[in-house]
């Protein structure tokens, strides 16, 4: 049963990068339309408390039962995240922005292990490593290191708002007492959609661009359609079962696992939007690939066993 439970994890971890790693190709075109990304991040949040409303009631116990990680959920994990990246990205290149925010994982294990005071396995030290690596290869760090010292705090602050994303999706899991991962992404979602919209100010969005389509490489698009992917599957369905995998693994896995999206985004940009890899970018993505192999192959250590002539000692003196 644990190893069923674990492999449907890894299953779920993936599918959530995928899911995670299609939003760029869906949001690009709509920025490049006219939308503030600020405003699509709104949008896409809002969106998504929206779609979770119901969810929202149904676990309405949860604001009396676990009001603080709701509102550190929305603030963190949802809000803190977005909003940290885009500001990062605003000052700083692209590709540095996002392996910042991917330096998340790593810093994960540095809270479990110095701050938790538990024990980090090392292959999942050794993966994170490995992915953190090809990701610099991916993004191609060497192109710009002109840098803004504070850009690069923004991307600091969003690598560690995305490392208490995995902190956050496994509290609460022991016990009696343990949270539905639905009401909590559901309240979350709300939350981060009320602290976004004091930063994003949609009344000023262009509304219009929604209205019309938008060019996805060659094909002309609806953009109601991509907003819907975005809000649905790149959103909804993508936290859905990222705190889900989070919860069958171990938040230092499913970290590393999570640095995938960014080699699934660079793929899927490749072939719908016709940005070519380089050759690094390839390695890269391969070395992503097996750092995440390297983190789920991690294995708790188990209790040591009980030397039989310990116990018959014990049972004589006893």
């Amino acid at each position: 049963m644990q190893a069923s439970g674990r492999h449907a994890g890894l299953g779920l971890a993936l599918v959530s990068a995928f899911a995670f790693g299609g939003s760029g190709v869906a949001a690009k075109p709509l920025i490049e339309a006219g939308l503030d990304p600020l405003h699509m991040v709104w949008l896409r949040v809002a969106g998504a408390a929206l779609v979770l409303s119901p969810l929202a009631w149904r676990h309405r116990d949860l604001l009396r039962r676990k009001p603080a990680l709701l509102a550190a959920f929305g603030l963190v994990a949802v809000a803190g995240v977005q909003a940290f990246y885009f500001a990062s990205l605003s000052r700083i290149p692209v590709g540095v922005a996002l392996l910042l925010e991917y330096l998340g994982p790593a810093l994960l294990l540095g809270w479990i292990r110095f701050v938790q005071c538990k024990p980090v396995t090392r292959a999942a030290a050794a993966g994170a490593a490995v992915a953190v690596a090809g990701l610099a290869c991916v993004v191609e760090i060497w192109a710009g290191l002109s840098l803004d010292p504070l850009g690069v705090l923004f991307g600091l602050a969003a690598a560690c708002c995305q490392a208490f994303y995995f902190v956050l999706a496994d509290q609460g899991t022991d016990g009696d007492d343990v949270p539905d991962p639905l009401g909590v992404i559901a309240y979350g979602m709300i939350v981060g959609a009320l602290v976004l919209t004091a930063i994003a100010r949609p009344w000023e969005m262009h509304w219009q661009v929604l209205g019309g389509q938008a060019a996805v490489g060659a094909a002309a698009v609806p953009a109601p359609l991509l907003l819907g992917w975005v809000i649905l599957v790149a959103t909804v369905f993508a936290y859905l079962t990222g705190v889900i995998s989070v919860r069958r693994l171990s938040p230092q896995v499913a970290g590393v696992v999570a640095c995938l999206e960014a080699v699934i985004a660079t793929v899927f940009a490749w072939i719908l939007l016709g940005e070519h890899l380089s050759a690094w970018q390839i390695v890269g993505g391969g070395l992503v690939l097996g750092g995440a192999f390297i983190a789920q192959s991690a294995r708790p250590t188990p209790p040591a066993a009980a030397d039989p002539a310990v116990l018959d000692r014990e049972a004589a003196t006893a």
